[in-house]
């Protein structure tokens, strides 16, 4: 079988699809990385063939910032690069229209690989949850419109989606997260699968490990690790950064994420790094501070290190309400109503917190998210009559990526 890997180029939608293609690989598929130019570093690591959407026309057309703008251009990108690679299936991300599109107008089945809960509608239940941000309701309704928009662009308005109502979701949407991170009662719809945090990464650079832990020798506080997301036009985490780690007790280790314009003061016990990885900073840390993203949420959770979490759009306030009923959070307000150092010490100090937090994640890391997520795409290629040439999806595995670990 000839898979299509066509994510979003940023790390925390690029790294979990190249791992379930590695295992893909490992099976004997023949696995192509679509994206941008500038990760084909990364995709060398990974040990998978790459092609840059820029030679396809699709400049912008893998990166997060630009998702709702640049659906056509992607589906152009996917649609040469599939004919171009033979593709029999495409593997993609969430909030990807234009690969969705061109797998509709390819004939071809999609996997997308999801975040660490479900963005839109629930098919049952979920009464009562509350809205930290925009209700499941209104970003369902956007995401259609927009992905109706990319159909109508690439002349596929007259006909019926072949996914109908479910046209997010593909032929399989695969969550990274765990079922307890969904509101109680709710039920998913039919198409979609817990597969676990799907944990791949670049090697880090020995020397760069070496010289973040020369850094925090000089202090020797103890460390918080920060990971900024996105603002959406939120109010900036930094007051509350330069508030928490100056003249405090911890030393914090700031990614900057998608934040482009970090504000540390000079006095300031932070280092702002901007790396391709971010396990070994996690390593170090004994607890995460964080806008609420997949990725920083699951390798804390992984590591059992607890978080606190100051939201602001897309899937952080849902990510954050799931993560305070888990009992594995708190809620760090960009508010100085409470003092930033004393809801720190709160956190680092919470075992309930640091209990539940290793709990879930011992849950997260027993799931071989690779192998589980692999098993979805032969069983969707299965069900497309394609050549698959490898494990047949059992039982067990099926109710496993449909319910979760019991």
């Amino acid at each position: 079988m000839k898979v299509l890997l066509c994510p979003l180029s940023d790390g925390g939608y690029l790294y979990p699809v190249l791992a379930v293609g590695r295992e893909l690989r490992l099976r004997g598929h023949d696995i192509n990385v679509l994206g941008r130019e500038s990760v084909a570093p990364v995709v060398a690591q990974a040990g998978l063939p790459f092609a840059a959407a820029e030679e396809f026309g699709g400049r912008r057309a893998f990166s997060a910032t630009w998702w709702g703008k640049t659906g056509p251009a992607q589906y152009r990108a996917v649609l040469h690069a599939a004919r171009d690679t033979g593709a029999d299936l495409l593997v993609t991300s969430v909030l990807c229209n234009g690969a969705l599109v061109a797998a509709e107008a390819l004939d071809l089945p999609v996997v997308v690989v999801g975040l660490s809960v479900h963005l839109w509608d629930y098919r049952s239940g979920g009464e009562g949850e509350p809205q930290l941000g925009r209700t499941r309701e209104s970003r369902t309704r956007d995401s259609l419109l927009l992905h109706a928009a990319v159909r109508d662009q690439a002349g596929l308005a007259g006909r019926a989606c072949r996914w109908g109502d479910g046209a997010l979701l593909g032929d399989a949407l695969l969550l990274r997260g765990d079922p307890a991170l969904e509101y109680p009662g709710a039920q998913l719809p039919e198409r979609v699968r817990h597969v676990g945090p799907l944990s791949w990464e670049p090697t880090p650079d020995p020397g760069e490990v070496a010289a973040v832990d020369e850094h925090l020798a000089r202090s020797g506080k103890p460390v918080v690790y920060v990971h900024l997301g996105r603002f959406f036009e939120g109010r900036s985490l930094w007051p509350r950064l330069n508030e928490a780690f100056t003249g405090g007790r911890f030393q914090a280790v700031v990614e900057q994420g998608r934040s482009t314009d970090p504000r540390p003061a000079p006095d300031a016990d932070i280092l702002l790094v901007r790396k391709p990885w971010l396990g070994p900073l996690v390593d170090r840390a004994g607890l995460v501070l964080s806008n609420g993203t997949s990725a920083p949420v699951l390798a804390a959770l992984l590591r059992g290190r607890p978080l606190a979490l100051s939201p602001n759009g897309s899937e952080q306030p849902l990510l954050t309400g799931a993560c305070l009923r888990a009992g594995v959070a708190l809620h760090f307000p960009k508010s100085p109503s409470v003092p930033a150092s004393a809801l720190l010490e709160s956190a680092w100090r919470d075992d309930g917190l640091r209990s539940h937090a290793r709990a879930l994640g011992g849950r997260l890391a027993a799931a071989d998210g690779a192998e589980r997520a692999a098993d979805v795409v032969e069983q969707v290629a299965g069900a497309s009559a394609l050549p698959v040439q490898a494990s047949a999806f059992s039982k067990e595995n099926h109710e496993y990526a449909t319910s979760g670990p019991r």
